[in-house]
């Protein structure tokens, strides 16, 4: 594709990558064909290489309307296209570009402006997150629907997580809103991660500034705070990697793609550019973690027929499709079929509620393909696409490590707390 940045754009900080990823796209159309809104919109603009064209007008001078930053806005960045593209196209790079820009040209109604900088504020906070959940779960029958959707019906007791006793220590990633919502899915992967030889280190101990891996903020367009999140994390982790963490494990596909692209996103930061690397390289999915691990010590038994949801975050961000399914059926699940496996559920991030009518479509078209097998219960992988299916259907839905520590507790093998 031929480009002819404005001189202004070509002042941009990011500029030549933004021009690079531009000219690899030959336009050929094929991204559309795996486009969640573009499947559900027919809209030319509401799929990838419309949005492209888009992004390209902006940067070769063209107008920022509030047209063209719906258009971004609908955006799942669920990077299906990117699997589907046939050049290589970073998109979601490109992406992230082209709305920090209009960002700054194109004003928002103050509508959206207070409901953006509220989800900037509070998602990222987790005691305060923690609070305001417990009072909209004492308030729930007054609240809208879309919101009282997405609140949990109850948050499971997460029970006791292992003392750090194996030389074999990992750090991982405890997130923002997960320990609120689903607190139990990290305890349970410490649990299992015990069974096979490795401690979780005490995280709120060794690195208390961890949380928020920096997503909300950078997808909402607020791309400093993101970094200066990643950066922070960087340094409350620093001291154990140094001390011979093997790995970073994470047990959110979302934070998990974000994480590895710490890396990518510092690389021009003198100061952090280089651990910024280290920590994207040791940044794993819990099902990274257990693929190369012996699952005979995890004997399970009685297990109930699932379907399972794959994250874009999972099978298009981190390439990491059909892993989790490969460990569960090694571990003798039966798994449902799901029909376009590949779409997105319309979670994405805080989508459901900046875009809460493509998003409830998305969900429900979704939750027809995961049901279609009438499993027992829908499993996951992110808390974001766990917490947004649950609103929708009577089928329990959880994280599919939370099913592993379930079983393996059963067999009555005992650990000491």
């Amino acid at each position: 594709m031929q480009t002819n940045l404005s001189d202004y754009a070509r002042t941009l900080p990011r500029a030549e990558q933004a021009e690079r990823i531009l000219r690899s796209c030959v336009h050929c159309g094929f991204c559309n064909a795996t486009c969640p809104t573009y499947q559900v919109l027919g809209d030319e603009l509401d799929g990838p290489r419309g949005r492209i064209y888009l992004i390209k007008s902006l940067l070769e001078g063209g107008d920022a309307s509030e047209k063209t930053q719906q258009h971004l806005d609908r955006c799942l960045t669920c990077r299906n296209c990117e699997t589907t593209c046939p050049s290589g196209v970073e998109y979601h790079t490109l992406l992230d570009i082209g709305r920090q820009e209009i960002e700054k040209r194109a004003k928002r109604p103050l509508s959206q402006r207070l409901l953006r900088q509220t989800l900037r504020l509070l998602l990222p906070r987790r005691k305060l997150f923690a609070h305001l959940l417990r009072i909209g779960q004492t308030v729930r029958p007054l609240l809208p629907l879309n919101l009282r959707s997405t609140l949990p019906d109850a948050i499971p007791d997460p029970g006791k997580r292992p003392k750090p006793r194996h030389e074999r220590r990992m750090l991982m990633l405890e997130g923002c809103v997960q320990p609120s919502l689903s607190p139990n899915t990290n305890a349970a992967t410490a649990r299992v991660l015990d069974r096979l030889g490795i401690s979780v280190i005490d995280t709120p101990t060794s690195a208390p500034a961890a949380g928020c891996c920096g997503a909300i903020e950078y997808h909402l367009n607020d791309q400093e705070a993101g970094l200066a999140r990643a950066r922070q994390n960087i340094d409350s982790w620093w001291p154990a990697i140094e001390a011979g963490a093997e790995a970073i494990v994470q047990t959110a596909s979302g934070c998990g793609a974000f994480v590895k692209e710490y890396g990518q996103m510092l690389s021009d930061d003198s100061d952090y550019a280089e651990k910024a690397k280290v920590v994207s390289n040791m940044a794993r999915d819990i099902s990274e973690v257990l693929q190369s691990e012996p699952l005979d010590a995890l004997q399970l038994h009685s297990l109930p027929r699932a379907a399972f949801h794959c994250p874009c975050t999972l099978q298009h961000a981190q390439r990491l499709g059909g892993r989790v399914e490969n460990l569960l059926t090694r571990l003798g699940m039966t798994l449902t079929p799901v029909p376009d496996a590949h779409l997105c559920c319309g979670s994405a991030g805080t989508y459901s509620i900046t875009e809460p009518v493509l998003a409830k479509t998305l969900r429900d078209n979704k939750l027809r393909a995961l049901e279609t097998g009438k499993p027992d219960i829908i499993l996951t992988a992110n808390i974001g696409c766990q917490t947004h299916l649950a609103g929708g259907t009577q089928t329990p839905v959880r994280h599919w490590i939370e099913l592993i520590d379930e079983h393996v507790q059963y067999q009555g093998e005992h650990i000491e707390h």
